[in-house]
C-alpha cells in the first residue's frame, strides 16, 4: 500500500527508530492515546457501546485518527480491542456495565478447549481489518500505523477466568494443575493470534504489538515453561509481514531476557525498572519504548515534564528510542498534559543522535 513520498519527518521517524536509525526527534506515541479521555470519543460512546465501536470499520478509523489530529504523535494505532478474538473462537464476549468484560462460555476443562476451532481473522476480525484499511488510507502517510493483539497468555487469562479479575487465580491454577490443555489451548491462541497480526499488515499496519498485560504475574520458571513457547509462535507469524514487532508485557523487569526470547524488534519496559536498565538487561540491537508512570499525566505538569526529562536522559539519545508510557493514557487524563508531553518529547535533542 503506498502513500506517496513523506513530506513531514513524522511519516518515518517511528519506523526508523524501531529499526534503530538516527532520527530528528525522539518519536512519541501512548497506549490507549485513542480513548475515553479525548472529548471526541466521549462523544461517539455517548451515542455507541464499545463493541459497536470496535465493530464498525469508519467509526473504529475515526477514532484511530483522533490524537494523531489533535497532539501530533508519531503513530497511530488501530481502535480496536483484544478480547474479540476470544469471540471469535466461539467463547462469546459481553460488556457489562459496571462490572466490564464477560466471557459467557469460558474454559474451565480440556474438552472446552477441544470446542475451540481457530478460524482465519478475515473471518472473525474483520471488521479491524477493515478499519485499519480506512485509517491506513485517512493517515496518507502522515504517520505510521500500528496494529496489535492481546498475547496468548493474557487471552488466556480472560477466557479461563470468564472476564477481568485482580490477579486470575482460575488462569494460573489452569496452567499448574491441567498442563496438556494449557498447552492445547496455549497452541490455538498462538495460532489465531500470529494470523490476526499478519493479517493486520496485509490489511496496511505498517508496526505491529503484542500486548501481554498479565505476564509479569508469573515467575521467569512459569513463563518459561509455560508462555514462552506460544508467544515465540505468535511473534515469528507476525514478523512474517516484514514490519517491526513490537513485544509489551507490564511489571515485566524479572521477564526482560526472557521477552527478548520470545521475539520482537522493538521491547515495551513497564515503570518498575527504569528505562537504562531495562536496555541493560535487553541486550544490543533491540529498540526500546516506555516507560513514564502513566499517573504522572495526572499530577502538576512541572512533575509529569520532570519525570518525562529523566526518561530521556536515561536513554540518553540512543538509537531505537521510542517515548511512550508504562501502559495506556488513563480516562482522567487532561488532553493538556498529553498535548504538553508530546511537545516536550518534540523538542530538540538532549543530545547528539
Amino acid at each position: 500500500m503506498s502513500d506517496g513520498p513523506p513530506s513531514d519527518p513524522r511519516a518515518t521517524r517511528l519506523l526508523r527508530a524501531c529499526r534503530r536509525e538516527p532520527v530528528d526527534r525522539t518519536p512519541v506515541w501512548l497506549m490507549r492515546q485513542a480513548g475515553r479521555y479525548m472529548p471526541e470519543y466521549r462523544a461517539l460512546r455517548a451515542r455507541h457501546s464499545m463493541l459497536d465501536l470496535v465493530r464498525t470499520p469508519d467509526l473504529a478509523a475515526q477514532i484511530t485518527l483522533q490524537p494523531v489530529d489533535a497532539f501530533e504523535v508519531d503513530a497511530a494505532i488501530v481502535f480496536a480491542d483484544i478480547l474479540p478474538l476470544l469471540d471469535g473462537l466461539g467463547l462469546g464476549l459481553e460488556f457489562v456495565a459496571g462490572e466490564g468484560p464477560r466471557i459467557p462460555r469460558p474454559v474451565r476443562t480440556a474438552a472446552d478447549v477441544d470446542r475451540i476451532a481457530v478460524r482465519p481473522a478475515e473471518e472473525t476480525l474483520g471488521f479491524t481489518l477493515e478499519a485499519v484499511r480506512l485509517a491506513r488510507r485517512a493517515l496518507a502517510g502522515r504517520v505510521p500505523l500500528i496494529g496489535f493483539s492481546g498475547a496468548p497468555f493474557t487471552l488466556a487469562c480472560y477466557a479461563i477466568e470468564g472476564g477481568s479479575s485482580p490477579d486470575f487465580p482460575l488462569a494460573r491454577r489452569f496452567l499448574r494443575e491441567q498442563p496438556a490443555a494449557w498447552a492445547a489451548l496455549m497452541e490455538k491462541l498462538a495460532a489465531a493470534v500470529g494470523d490476526y497480526l499478519a493479517a493486520q499488515v496485509l490489511a496496511g499496519a505498517q508496526a505491529v504489538q503484542l500486548f501481554d498485560s498479565w505476564a509479569g504475574r508469573l515467575t521467569a520458571d512459569e513463563y518459561r515453561a509455560s508462555v514462552l513457547p506460544f508467544s515465540a509462535a505468535a511473534l515469528r507469524r507476525a514478523a512474517d509481514g516484514g514490519v517491526p514487532v513490537i513485544h509489551f508485557a507490564t511489571q515485566s523487569a524479572h521477564l526482560l531476557p526472557l521477552l527478548r526470547e520470545a521475539g520482537g524488534t522493538v521491547f515495551g519496559v513497564g515503570n518498575d525498572v527504569p528505562i537504562d536498565e531495562a536496555w541493560r538487561r535487553l541486550g544490543d540491537g533491540v529498540a526500546v519504548q516506555g516507560n513514564l508512570d502513566p499517573d504522572s499525566l495526572l499530577g502538576p505538569e512541572d512533575a509529569m515534564l520532570r519525570r518525562a526529562a529523566d526518561v530521556l536522559d536515561r536513554a540518553a539519545g540512543r538509537p531505537g528510542h521510542i517515548f511512550n508510557l508504562a501502559h495506556g493514557v488513563k480516562k482522567e487524563t487532561d488532553p493538556a498534559r498529553v498535548r504538553a508531553l508530546v511537545d516536550f518529547v518534540h523538542a530538540p535533542p538532549r543530545t547528539p543522535r
